[in-house]
């Protein structure tokens, strides 16, 4: 089940690999942020079947710093 504020990894497209925490579920497309590139007010819309939901709550979803600095424990094995 994808809920909003689990994280995600592209597996397809050119931004394949790329961890990403979900922003909000609608319907069979989830939007995704980063806090970099894809911050919260521009986030990704993208297929459910193209993301691989990783079952890790990012509590941090308030602004994108937090959401940035979150992904990159996350990243780095300390979250």
């Amino acid at each position: 089940m994808t809920e909003a504020g689990m994280l995600a990894r592209s597996t397809a497209g050119h931004d394949r690999g790329v961890l990403y925490a979900i922003l909000s579920v609608c319907g069979e497309y989830v939007y995704l942020v980063n806090g970099a590139e894809r911050t919260i007010a521009r986030p990704k819309k993208k297929n459910q079947k193209h993301i691989q939901v990783i079952h890790v709550s990012c509590d941090t979803m308030a602004d994108d710093t937090g959401i940035r600095r979150f992904l990159k424990q996350f990243e780095a094995g300390q979250a």
